[in-house]
């Protein structure tokens, strides 16, 4: 079994090589690391070509966006399961690929996902919010739940079938793709209940208030759109983030 790993990145010479060397040291070697850069000018392009030997494809070139950058990728992937590895985070240990491709072991499992950290841009060794998800049931969607998107591995089929990346939302669009998945495409996941992924604080969706109204806008459409719920779900969704910063295990938006 091939996992392709996808990153998306875009100036980010001081994360990316972590980034890198996390997957380049997990143990489960039938990995295709996808490389998609939107035209870097930091020293980030320089430090990828150096790192080009080890990297399945490379692309550098303008983009629309980190969600245009991850559907390149799903397009150059040739893996039987596929998943990201984004430019700001890295692996928990070496050897989730591993865990994640004894999950999919079970030819009735569909994707795989696991619990989160997010971790101090400055300082990825000191722990900010803890996100454990717990086992999905269908009718957590409409309360607000999704797997942490940083976590999660979908078979090539979920794919090809259902599509990646709905470019028209800019900030929702893993949120959207994940509803397309799970609540019309009813595919079957499977937990393993370990931190996955470590993920630097300072997502896109909450650099300012415009971008925070922008994307409870943009998670309301997703929730129409996919026949989820309405506002009483996007208000559980919001409120299901607080249990990260007590210490709970609920689930939250994805990357957000």
């Amino acid at each position: 079994m091939t996992i392709s790993v996808i990153t998306a990145v875009f100036n980010r010479a001081s994360t990316i090589g972590q980034a890198l060397a996390s997957v380049q040291a997990q143990t489960w070697h039938k990995v295709e690391h996808i490389v998609i850069d939107g035209g870097s000018f930091d020293g980030t392009l320089e430090l990828l070509e150096v790192q080009r030997h080890r990297l399945a494809v490379l692309v550098s070139e303008r983009d629309k966006g980190i969600y245009d950058a991850l559907n390149k990728g799903l397009g150059r992937a040739s893996g039987d399961v596929l998943g990201l590895m984004h430019s700001d985070d890295f692996y928990a240990d070496d050897r989730v690929l591993e865990r994640v491709a004894c999950a999919f072991a079970d030819p009735a499992v569909d994707g795989v996902y696991g619990d989160l950290d997010y971790v101090a841009k400055e300082d990825p060794s000191r722990i900010i919010r803890r996100w454990r998800s717990g086992a999905y049931e269908p009718a957590r969607l409409a309360r607000g739940w999704m797997p942490p998107h940083p976590t999660v591995y979908l078979r090539r089929s979920v794919i090809e079938q259902w599509g990646g990346f709905d470019t028209d939302f800019r900030i929702a669009a893993d949120y959207d793709a994940m509803l397309r998945y799970l609540a019309r495409g009813k595919i079957r996941l499977a937990y393993i209940p370990e931190v996955l992924v470590k993920m630097r604080v300072g997502g896109e969706s909450n650099r300012s208030l415009i971008r925070i109204l922008r994307k409870s806008r943009e998670d309301y459409a997703a929730l129409r759109r996919n026949g989820v719920g309405g506002i009483g779900a996007l208000v559980w969704k919001n409120l299901s983030k607080l249990p990260q910063f007590l210490g709970r295990p609920e689930g939250g938006a994805a990357r957000r």
